[in-house]
């Protein structure tokens, strides 16, 4: 799960019904990404980081990269 980007969304008290109508996506749609049920695209990264004001790796590339060093 993207941890931060939970924590960041409940820290603005965002459901992910908002999330969903934010980005234009359906809400499972949006459940998939942040559950890391459906693969993330660049595109929608940037979208979700401009709903918080930040940059994408802001937002992902802690949880990314933590994930790699538990896979080796």
């Amino acid at each position: 799960m993207y941890r931060k980007l939970k924590e960041l969304r409940k820290k603005k008290k965002l459901t992910t019904m908002d999330m969903a109508e934010k980005l234009e996506i359906s809400k499972p749609f949006y459940c998939q990404l942040e559950n890391q049920t459906r693969r993330l695209s660049y595109d929608m990264a940037v979208k979700i980081a401009g709903v918080f004001g930040m940059k994408p790796d802001s937002v992902f590339y802690h949880d990314h990269t933590n994930r790699e060093n538990e896979e080796n």
